[in-house]
C-alpha cells in the first residue's frame, strides 16, 4: 500500500509531458479558430492573391 501512495505522489509531480500537452492544447485551439473562420480567411487570401496576380501580370521587366 506504501508503494503505491509513493508511485501516486511521485506521478502527480511528474511534469515531463507537461510542455508537450501545452503544445497539443495549443495546436487545437489554433485548428479551432481556423475551422470557424475558414470562410473569411479564404475570402481575404483569395483576396489578396488576386491583387499580387494582377500586380505581377502588369509588372514589366524592361
Amino acid at each position: 500500500m506504501k508503494s503505491l501512495k509513493s508511485f501516486s505522489k511521485k506521478l502527480f509531480k511528474n511534469q515531463a509531458g507537461q510542455g508537450a500537452t501545452e503544445y497539443i492544447l495549443l495546436l487545437v485551439v489554433v485548428v479551432a479558430l481556423v475551422m470557424m473562420f475558414k470562410s473569411q480567411i479564404k475570402t481575404a487570401l483569395d483576396g489578396k492573391l488576386g491583387d499580387l496576380k494582377s500586380s505581377i501580370e502588369g509588372f514589366s521587366g524592361d
